[in-house]
């Protein structure tokens, strides 16, 4: 089993930024990708950023250029720093990581982006 522990959730005003980490331990024998989602109230959830094993990056649209999405092979880490927050982004952000070919989820943690 895995697990995914998150943190670096919060509220920020507009044009801030906010910092994600999601750490994976367990019984991990291979991460083949990583990355985060998130959910706004009464939406889909969606694909923010991902980080597949020697792969490009991939990025939505709406944070191309704000969101940077980084990991630690060595420590089984990612992270996703946010920048220029905008009041959109708010959502509950997961942490997603594809490891012993299964899906795995973090417990979510809230951003919230006042205008």
């Amino acid at each position: 089993q895995v697990h995914l522990v998150e943190s670096g959730g919060g509220s920020v005003q507009a044009g801030g930024s906010l910092r994600l980490s999601c750490a994976a331990s367990g019984n991990i024998f291979s991460i083949t990708a990583m990355g985060w989602y998130r959910q706004a109230p009464g939406k889909q959830r969606e694909l923010v950023a991902s980080m597949p094993n020697g792969g490009s990056t991939n990025y939505v649209d709406s944070v191309k250029g704000r969101f940077t999405i980084a990991r630690d092979n060595a420590k089984n880490t990612v992270s996703l720093q946010m920048n220029s927050l905008r009041p959109e982004d708010t959502a509950v952000y997961y942490c997603n990581v594809d490891a012993n070919f299964r899906h795995y989820w973090g417990q979510g943690t809230q951003v919230t982006v006042s205008s």
